[in-house]
């Protein structure tokens, strides 16, 4: 699959990715933005999950594991940085099926988050895969 010019804004959000992580990284880097991969392929539950983003994502230390934490964080310009950020959510198909509102409620937090950087003019993507 071939990733979209990740310097667009506007079309920053939340979006589906079928393939390798290598021309997502690419992309990334070509339009200088931060890169991060979150294997949900271990993520049993919820406490997991949180584990994974916080270890993927480098989430700052007072990151409390939970939604309203989460949501917080993602519009932290401490954490994002001077510049945009791009984030594969690779092997999370057991995990969408056995948890899906928790699933709905990660893609809601990622996809305001992505608004709300927009609004700022700041790249925000999330790609789930």
């Amino acid at each position: 699959m071939k990733a979209p010019d990740l310097a667009a804004v506007d079309e920053a959000g939340v979006h589906p990715w079928t393939g390798p992580a290598e021309p997502l990284k690419a992309a990334a880097a070509h339009a200088h933005l931060k890169y991060a991969s979150a294997d949900l392929a271990q993520a049993k539950d919820r406490a997991g999950l949180f584990a994974e983003l916080d270890r993927a994502l480098k989430l700052p230390d007072h990151f409390g594991h939970n939604w309203d934490a989460l949501a917080d964080v993602l519009e932290d310009r401490d954490w994002l940085g001077k510049g945009g950020r791009v984030i594969l959510f690779a092997g999370g198909g057991a995990f969408r099926r056995d948890h899906p509102s928790d699933w709905a409620m990660l893609e809601d937090i990622f996809a305001e988050a992505c608004e709300f950087w927009k609004e700022r003019h700041v790249a925000f993507w999330v790609f789930t895969a």
